[in-house]
């Protein structure tokens, strides 16, 4: 909505009367990033309140920016799904959550899809895929513990593992892996060749 105004506009937004003057000292964003409170202070209708807001937002931004680069989290094995969700190891019921990632396979996001019980867990391909289509997600892994610390998969992880695949070829959504969690171990279906 405000990603294709111009910075004059913003501005505007953010100080109304003062923005005109404030352009004029500080006419770039890169100048009004490096600029202090003193020096925002001296422009013309600005006072201590807008300029700590201009700093404020200034503040978000960068620190928007940082944690958006330094955050990056890449899946290229079982290996970094279980680094990632090692904390399900420590649940006490079965969840079942999908890892959504983008082309160059980065999280986009982890959703928890379902809460169980003790050994089991019921999980629809709608649930899994609404959520990779609203991200628009290109590939998902399904991720679930097995509270007894035993990941051997069940007949019906291979069951849901097949209609999560199936699902996935006819909506264009990969589905990478299915990754199963128990005490301080995990598996692959993949890995294990049955994808």
């Amino acid at each position: 909505m405000y990603n294709n105004l111009p910075l004059q506009d913003l501005l505007a937004l953010t100080v109304r009367e003062s923005s005109t003057d404030l352009l004029k000292k500080f006419p770039s964003i890169t100048e009004l990033a490096e600029a202090t409170e003193e020096e925002l202070i001296k422009v013309k209708g600005l006072g201590k309140s807008k300029a700590m807001k201009i700093l404020v937002a200034l503040e978000l931004g960068r620190r928007m920016y940082t944690a958006s680069a330094k955050d990056i989290v890449s899946i290229n094995s079982p290996q970094d799904v279980y680094d990632l969700l090692i904390d399900m190891t420590l649940l006490d019921r079965e969840y079942f959550k999908a890892i959504f990632l983008n082309t160059k396979n980065h999280v986009i996001a982890v959703e928890t899809i379902s809460i169980g019980t003790l050994n089991s867990s019921l999980v629809h391909p709608r649930e899994v895929f609404k959520g990779a289509i609203k991200r628009s997600a290109c590939s998902v892994i399904p991720v679930h513990n097995h509270p007894s610390g035993d990941p051997t998969p069940s007949t019906e992880d291979l069951e849901i593992t097949k209609r999560l695949v199936d699902a996935g070829k006819l909506l264009g959504i990969l589905v990478v892996d299915h990754v199963i969690i128990g005490s301080q171990r995990y598996i692959s279906l993949k890995e294990r060749g049955v994808m």
